[in-house]
């Protein structure tokens, strides 16, 4: 009987699975094909983080068909040195799985007295650790909260204005009855000041810092004793687990049967939306985050030919595929994906 459920089952699913595949390789084959351009010989060096790898290896050999005459060096040993390996004259391409923060900005903008140019090349992973996974708003199972807006998560963290009274919200203040009316929300969150922190923050409260500490808790990644890294994100989770009245800021990694996701809406009234792979593609889900290439673009000036044509490259059919055939990001909407090709010009 166990046997024929599970056929059971799978059957259902297939139309999904097809559906996935389906949605996942219209979106790269809509993207237009590459057209290359001539190029002079020469050599292409990207800076960023190690998660970039797998596309970037995709990407130089995809190129290398079109451009034999350009050698793609990738050096990718993090986030943090890959804008001053730009400003620094060792990289033509800065990669970066997380927003730009005021270190990298401030960074580039002293020697160079411009600003960088910044063009999205693809989305976070839903759910892969070190791919900037989308943020997902957890909690209990017994918990009848099921979607929430942006500002009621602020309104759950933040003190509020200076001088105002501290009043923690409640559950019953997001609609639960019950045993669960007057009990306060505790959130559990990844360390503020993490890239991810300071997306957060970004989002929610506007990079407010007046956060509600007598009931929120953040986590850093830490190692165990077998030397395994215990994510900060998983602390969140395993934090919520022990409390069926709080909420976590984690991602679908951590979830578990004992949790359940909560709906999302970035304005009161809706629509509200749960993190999944299409909703991080078209950007419904509010907080799914971005994949970025930092360029050195002079003012008045055009962007490097080979530093273009790459990056016409991977915004390209050829280059969007690259992406679906790695696991982790996800490629881009095609609005987006118009718009980066067009800030190339």
């Amino acid at each position: 009987m166990m046997r024929g459920a599970c056929i059971s089952i799978f059957r259902q699913l297939l139309p999904a699975v097809f559906a996935f595949f389906a949605t996942a390789t219209a979106t790269a084959q809509d993207a237009p094909a590459f057209a290359p351009q001539p190029l002079a010989a020469g050599t292409l060096r990207i800076w960023g983080h190690p998660s970039f790898s797998g596309v970037v290896q995709r990407w130089a050999e995809g190129f290398r068909r079109f451009h034999p005459e350009i050698t793609v060096v990738p050096q990718l040993m993090g986030s943090d040195t890959a804008v001053p390996g730009l400003y620094g004259g060792r990289a033509d391409i800065a990669l970066l799985g997380r927003e730009p923060n005021i270190t990298d900005e401030n960074g580039f903008l002293r020697p160079k007295q411009y600003k960088y140019t910044s063009i999205e090349l693809m989305g976070s992973s839903l759910d892969v650790n070190a791919m900037s996974p989308a943020l997902a708003v957890l909690v209990h199972r017994d918990n009848p909260v099921r979607r929430m807006t942006l500002r009621q998560l602020e309104q759950a963290m933040t003190c509020g204005a200076t001088g105002t009274e501290h009043k923690p919200l409640t559950w019953g203040e997001l609609g639960a009855s019950g045993e669960w009316t007057d009990k306060p929300v505790r959130l559990y969150l990844m360390n503020i000041e993490s890239g991810t922190g300071l997306f957060l923050l970004s989002r929610i409260t506007r990079g407010s810092r007046r956060l509600a500490w007598d009931r929120v808790e953040d986590f850093s990644d830490r190692r165990r004793a077998d030397g395994s890294t215990y994510r900060a994100a998983e602390q969140a989770a395993d934090a919520l687990r022990a409390d069926r009245y709080g909420l976590a800021i984690s991602n679908l990694r951590a979830l578990t049967p004992e949790l359940a996701p909560v709906a999302l809406a970035a304005e009161t009234g809706g629509p509200f939306v749960l993190p999944t792979r299409q909703s991080v593609v078209d950007r419904s889900y509010p907080l799914a985050r971005r994949a970025y290439a930092i360029i050195d673009r002079p003012p008045g000036k055009p962007v490097d030919p080979k530093v273009r044509e790459f990056l016409r490259y991977a915004l390209s059919r050829e280059g969007q595929a690259d992406i679906e055939r790695e696991p982790g990001y996800v490629p881009l909407s095609a609005a987006v994906r118009d718009a980066q090709i067009q800030g190339l010009h």
